[in-house]
């Protein structure tokens, strides 16, 4: 290739758990630059998910990386094209797009929810992830049976 590698940008630490993962959570969540609102978001779904689940001996915090865990697939389909035809070959995905296809998935399913605000849906896909249910944890297993139902193509990796 004749182009450099961009540079990763170092990512901060939130200002509450002083997590990195928390930040890239947000910035994801982030709609037009408002940041400190995905912040109030976060916070207040994670409030939220110590109500709901009051006997539970995990923080907040650790429950969300518990569902975070719960929801990010380890291998994923891509298409390849060999003589004409499409193959949909399975892949294994890198740790830092796996982090990211979870936490993109949590988010678009918690943006599909019913609820009357982001941070109660927010709240609900985290507590539904955590007890491996909901719409982020189905699609991790509709990608792991697309890469079991495509196995026999896996020589073709790139």
């Amino acid at each position: 290739m004749r182009k450099t590698k961009p540079k990763k940008r170092q990512i901060l630490p939130d200002p509450v758990f002083g997590d990195v993962k928390v930040t890239r959570f947000v910035n994801h969540l982030m709609y037009d630059g408002k940041k400190s609102i995905s912040f109030t978001i976060f916070y207040s779904a994670l409030e939220t998910v110590k109500a709901k689940l009051p006997n539970e001996e995990k923080s907040p915090l650790e429950i969300w990386k518990a569902a975070l865990d719960n929801i990010t697939p380890q291998v994923e389909v891509k298409s390849r094209r060999v003589g004409g035809a499409t193959f949909q070959v399975p892949t294994e995905i890198r740790p830092d797009r796996k982090e990211s296809v979870s936490m993109k998935n949590m988010i678009l399913y918690a943006r599909k929810r019913g609820g009357k605000t982001m941070a109660d849906k927010l709240a609900a896909e985290i507590v539904d992830a955590f007890n491996n249910q909901g719409g982020a944890f189905k699609r991790k297993e509709d990608m792991h049976r697309m890469a079991e139902a495509n196995r026999a193509f896996a020589h073709f990796r790139f």
